[in-house]
C-alpha cells in the first residue's frame, strides 16, 4: 500500500493520506471483469490507480452505449452520485485492461467532503469532468454522423489503452456506438480503403491519418 500513497500523493493531502490507508481496500480485476452492474448496490467508489474502466449503460432496447473511460487517478462521477443518495448502480463498468484500484468506503464521503479540501476538489472535479465528456457524447449522438463518431471513438480506445493497436471485435463497437455490426464494419471498412487503419482478426491498427 506505501507505493499506492506514493502514487496518490500528488492529488490528496498528508492526513487524508492517512486515511485512505487506513480504510481503502486494494483491488484488482483482470481484463473483462465486469466491475459494477446495472442496479447492483454501490458499497464503495473506486479511484483507479491503473489500467482502464469503461463506463456504460442501456437504452430503452437493452443496447450497451458507450459513456466514457475512466483511467488512473480518475474515479466515476455516476457512482459519487449514487453513493450521496444512497442508490443502485445506474451505470455499468468493465476492466478494458488489468485494474488496481482502491475501494473507498461510502460512510467517508461526507465526512471527507467537509474534512478534506484536497477530496473536495476531487470529487468536484470528476464531477465537472464526466460531466463535460456525457456532453460530448449527446453532441456526438445528435450531431455528428456516424463515421465521425467511429473515429472519436477508436481515438479515445487508443489513447485509453496506449496503443494504437486496439483489440476489438465489430460487434463490440456496434454495441458501444449503439448501432449494428453491418453498419460499423461497412465504415471500417471505408476507412481502411481510405488509408487510416488496418484490419485484421478481432484487431484495429490505427494509422496517422485517423
Amino acid at each position: 500500500m506505501i507505493s499506492t500513497i506514493e502514487t496518490l500523493s500528488e492529488v490528496f493531502e498528508p492526513k487524508l493520506l492517512e486515511e485512505i490507508e487506513e480504510k481503502a481496500r486494494f483491488i484488482s480485476a483482470p481484463e473483462g471483469t465486469t466491475i459494477l452492474d446495472i442496479g447492483q448496490s454501490i458499497k464503495s467508489m473506486p479511484i483507479i490507480l491503473s489500467g482502464t474502466v469503461k463506463i456504460s449503460r442501456n437504452d430503452e432496447d437493452g443496447r450497451e452505449l458507450l459513456l466514457y473511460y475512466v483511467n488512473p487517478l480518475e474515479s466515476c462521477a455516476l457512482t459519487f452520485t449514487c453513493c450521496m443518495q444512497h442508490q443502485t448502480s445506474e451505470i455499468k463498468a468493465v476492466a478494458e485492461a488489468p485494474v488496481e484500484m482502491l475501494a473507498i468506503p461510502i460512510t467517508t464521503m461526507d465526512e471527507w467532503m467537509v474534512k478534506y479540501p484536497t477530496w473536495k476538489s476531487f470529487v468536484m472535479r470528476t464531477i465537472r469532468t464526466r460531466f463535460n465528456e456525457l456532453l460530448n457524447t449527446i453532441d456526438q449522438i445528435a450531431f455528428q454522423k456516424l463515421d465521425e463518431r467511429l473515429g472519436r471513438y477508436l481515438r479515445e480506445k487508443s489513447k485509453a489503452t496506449g496503443t494504437t493497436l486496439v483489440n476489438l471485435s465489430h460487434e463490440q463497437i456496434a454495441n458501444d456506438l449503439a448501432t449494428s455490426r453491418e453498419v460499423i464494419s461497412r465504415l471500417l471498412k471505408k476507412l481502411e480503403n481510405d488509408g487510416k487503419l488496418l484490419l485484421y482478426r478481432g484487431q484495429i491498427k490505427l494509422l496517422s491519418k485517423l
